[in-house]
């Protein structure tokens, strides 16, 4: 960040002082709250755009700035490094009058790590630039697991999930079935193992006809060699590429990679759907769903533009659009710089590149139609008419509480935006005070270490009755401010629920909400509080396991905190610890051959007792 005299994030009471340089600004409203993120080239130019009379703006933005009561700023070193700052403040501030791409699906990927010398493939969710290559997005886990299933036949990489190549006395089932070399127990040299790697980089990166080139040498040469079985496996390859390839629509004759971007609307709903064009075939598709009030199409475009790129690994050389952005030109600056080659954003008037803009939009609008039409009278306007709330609860968060008889508490929070998911504002809690058993205790607990956060939510669903929500209503009045959340708690029906529905109760009523089970607003509250459960109770879970499976390596004489960090750094878990060789244990820094023997034995001793406890019990 650049600064001058002035604190580079501070709040901002004369505009005209402001730099020329670029940056990023951020309108807060009285109660401190960001409810607007923008990028500059030159803040001071850009921030007196805003001080006009209010019938100069749009109404999305004449209702933002008589609410904003603040203005800071950051600078930075260029623009786009301002682009890079705007998108992570808009994900970590979810402000309300910004455009937020909200990705709920998680769509798979599979990543292959070139770094290892013998890589495996893996699906994955979550993209890290850790140096792998990661392929997709899949349209869903079932077209992931098809591809994978498809690529162990023909290319036979290891399947252990080892971070590192365990060697290991004979090979897995995986080997017998003819689906993996086995390079842990057979001798596969690396230039070998290397080569099959490039061949599944290539079919995964849709570069069939290079790969076909290559899969027909080798046939040849296996020909001539006279090893007919080789020559026979590299056969079915080749088939099974070609059929690949039928399936795969052509739609650019220039071998050229393209991400095309359709987008519909109806009302505040807009629904966005990128192809993807790899070496000239439509590979697949990704779609998001946005409501905004107030936006443009293309403020829609612009947002999607700035978000989704910013944390994709490819970015390919022309991006065609269905509509003008004002910002286009440092977009496009910015993700050439990202991407480290030219980057094109087009919006087509003619010819096939407008074919293939129309065909995005059109799957845009089916999306839209599937959907299903806004109800006439919106959700969150009528959660807020039913719940007697002050202002409508565009983000609700759902809190629950998990432990076991009152050890190992956690608390989770899950995180809604328009009555959807929004997982990048899920949070997990380690439960600190109170001892013992006492759910109200540690439901403020949780609030109060969820408030010191900030960008605090609408409304608040506690997963509980009256109790549970007295206990949060306590916290949330001892916190300063007159827009703190408004709070409701949901509870299972017992057999003397009203109406045989899950009870909902709001502060200054007696009696819970009597809601017919298909009540709309009834329903996300339901689902809300589910969410936080099953997080709660999987985090739960999760710690549980660890600890056990930690406390196995804690019972060997020998291993502390240090070494069993070690090992497990060095193996991945505790079952591939307990199955690894004394030979292998000894590979491990600080770990002795004596300590090694013993670790196995240990292990080993423990693993067969639990075997023959499950086969007495069973």
């Amino acid at each position: 960040m650049q600064g001058n005299n002035l604190n580079p994030y501070s709040a901002v009471r004369d505009p005209v002082s402001l730099p020329d340089t670029p940056g990023v600004y951020l309108f807060r409203d009285q109660s401190g709250r960001v409810i607007y993120v923008g990028k500059a080239k030159n803040i001071k130019k850009r921030v007196l755009s805003y001080f006009r009379p209010a019938s100069d703006f749009p109404a999305k933005t004449a209702i933002m700035m008589s609410r904003a009561k603040t203005l800071d700023y950051i600078l930075t070193g260029s623009e786009n490094e301002a682009f890079i700052l705007e998108s992570n403040l808009i994900k970590s501030h979810l402000p309300r009058y910004n455009v937020v791409l909200r990705d709920d699906k998680q769509y798979p990927c599979l990543r292959l790590d070139i770094k290892e010398p013998y890589p495996r493939l893996s699906i994955v969710r979550r993209i890290k630039r850790d140096g792998a290559l990661y392929f997709g997005p899949f349209s869903s886990s079932q077209s992931v697991r098809n591809t994978l299933k498809l690529i162990d036949r023909l290319f036979r990489l290891r399947k252990c999930r080892s971070i590192r190549l365990i060697k290991r006395s004979r090979p897995c089932l995986n080997y017998q079935l003819g689906r993996c070399l086995a390079p842990c127990a057979n001798d596969v040299p690396v230039a070998s193992y290397r080569k099959i790697v490039d061949k599944v980089r290539l079919f995964l990166e849709g570069r069939n006809r290079e790969l076909l080139g290559r899969l027909k040498k080798d046939m040849k040469r296996f020909s001539d060699q006279q090893a007919f079985e080789d020559a026979a496996r590299v056969r079915d390859q080749i088939r099974a590429v070609e059929k690949t390839i039928e399936r795969q629509d052509v739609v650019s004759q220039r071998m050229e990679d393209q991400d095309v971007i359709g987008l519909a609307r109806e009302d505040a709903i807009f629904h966005v759907v990128i192809l993807f064009v790899r070496k000239g075939r439509l590979t697949g598709s990704r779609d998001y769903r946005f409501r905004d009030k107030g936006a443009s199409d293309s403020e829609i475009i612009e947002a999607f533009l700035k978000q989704y790129y910013h944390d994709e690994p490819f970015i390919p050389a022309e991006i065609l659009i269905p509509v003008p952005v004002d910002d286009v030109e440092s977009i496009k600056a910015w993700l050439s710089d990202l991407a480290g080659k030219k980057i094109s954003i087009h919006r087509p008037l003619k010819g096939k590149k407008v074919r293939l803009v129309n065909m995005a939009v059109s799957n845009a609008e089916s999306f839209l139609t599937r959907g299903g039409k806004p109800e006439e009278e919106d959700l969150m306007e009528l959660a807020r008419s039913l719940l007697k709330l002050r202002r409508t609860p565009s983000h609700i968060e759902g809190l629950d509480i998990s432990n076991l008889q009152g050890a190992l508490s956690v608390g989770t929070v899950v995180s809604f935006r328009e009555g959807l998911p929004f997982k990048s504002g899920y949070r997990n809690y380690r439960m600190v005070d109170p001892e013992g058993i006492d759910d109200y205790g540690k439901m403020s607990e949780l609030v109060r270490r969820r408030f010191s956060s900030g960008n605090l939510p609408d409304l608040l669903v506690v997963d509980g009755g009256k109790g549970h929500l007295s206990a949060v209503k306590k916290v949330v009045e001892s916190f300063p401010g007159n827009t703190m959340p408004e709070v409701v708690s949901i509870a299972k029906a017992g057999e003397k629920g009203p109406h045989g529905t899950d009870k909902v109760y709001i502060i200054g009523r007696k009696n819970p909400l009597r809601l017919s089970k298909h009540n709309p607003v009834l329903l996300l509250l339901m689902r809300i509080r589910d969410e936080a459960h099953r997080r709660a109770v999987t985090y739960h879970r999760r710690l549980r396991d660890d600890g056990l499976k930690a406390s196995r390596l804690d019972l060997i004489p020998g291993i502390g905190p240090k070494r069993k960090r070690l090992l497990l750094k060095y193996f991945g878990n505790v079952d591939a610890i307990s199955t690894a060789s004394p030979q292998d244990l000894a590979l491990v820094p600080g770990i002795s051959r004596s300590l090694a023997h013993d670790i196995s034995i240990s292990l080993t001793d423990e693993t067969v007792k639990k075997r023959g406890e499950r086969a007495d019990n069973s």
